[in-house]
């Protein structure tokens, strides 16, 4: 058997050290809960926006479908002939 041991004994660590680790710990766990709040409001806004014009956005792209549509067809006859 070897003297030296498998592990070392791990070292103190200053209370001060400590202290600023759970601080800042706490600090980050703050900040990201209360922008994570007024981040969530901001989005919440902006889906109830698209929510609100979605049923103008559909007509108009079913609009230019049918526009497409027609011209495709136009051209097809004007080929046809």
């Amino acid at each position: 058997m070897s003297t030296v041991e498998a592990a070392p004994r791990p070292l103190r660590v200053s209370p001060l050290i400590k202290f600023a680790r759970w601080s800042l710990l706490l600090t980050g766990i703050l900040y990201g809960a209360f922008h994570q709040h007024r981040f969530k409001r901001i989005e919440d806004a902006r889906r109830e926006k698209e929510l609100q014009e979605k049923p103008m956005r559909d007509a108009k792209l079913a609009e230019e479908k049918k526009r497409i549509f027609e011209a495709e067809m136009r051209m097809l006859e004007e080929l046809s002939k």
